[in-house]
């Protein structure tokens, strides 16, 4: 079995590896090790932006939206990370091979929908404490916020779970390293695409009440 080496690490944090040790780097090129992922990373988080400008109209009719998405987003990416770190590991390891994708991809399914049932349970009942306590009023139709959420993150979650744990499959299948499928990646790209389904349960649940 491959033993998980210092470069491995790296590339999970989404940095090059070092051809020297931390102390023995100059200052010019950690910042070159670091910026390259920085940079792409910065880009695709600029797609989190453009995601929700094109629901301007939803956060301005009911901007108590708006209060949950560092939640969503960060539930979404964090299931995500933890799925890619976990597979990649695998792989390096020799316990997961390219035929494996799918005993992975049905595992990370069940599992996926049983963490976001979890944290959309959480979440359900945190919106519904601070309701009931006076904590924060969340409107009339705040029921629906709070299944809006919830249901949200039961899909973000195994959207991301699905997402880290498959990426590393594609990676490997086109001939590139399964470990420059890094947390930040996966987590960035789950950010977009949970602000799409996040905005899109609520305009389903919320149209023709706060939108």
């Amino acid at each position: 079995m491959k033993e998980l080496d210092t470069e491995d690490i790296q590339k999970f944090g989404g940095v090059e590896e070092l051809d020297l040790s931390y102390t023995q780097t100059s200052l010019v090129d950690l910042v070159k090790k670091r910026a390259g992922w920085l940079i792409i990373l910065f880009i695709g988080e600029m797609f989190t932006a453009s995601a929700m400008s094109f629901f301007d109209s939803e956060i301005e009719k009911a901007v108590v939206l708006a209060l949950f998405v560092p939640l969503i987003i960060s539930s979404g990416g964090n299931s995500g990370s933890q799925a890619a770190s976990l597979i990649i590991r695998a792989m390096a390891l020799g316990e997961l091979k390219l035929k494996d994708w799918w005993y992975v991809m049905r595992k990370e399914m069940l599992s996926g929908l049983s963490l976001g049932i979890i944290l959309g349970t959480i979440g359900f009942l945190r919106i519904f404490i601070w309701q009931q306590t006076g904590i924060y009023n969340y409107g009339t139709y705040w029921i629906w916020v709070a299944l809006s959420v919830s249901i949200s993150l039961v899909f973000i979650v195994l959207w991301g779970s699905l997402s880290g744990s498959l990426i590393p499959f594609v990676l490997r299948r086109i001939g590139m390293d399964p470990a420059t499928a890094s947390a930040p990646f996966v987590a960035t790209l789950v950010d977009v695409t949970g602000l799409i389904i996040y905005f899109s349960v609520a305009a389903l649940f919320l149209s023709g009440k706060l939108l």
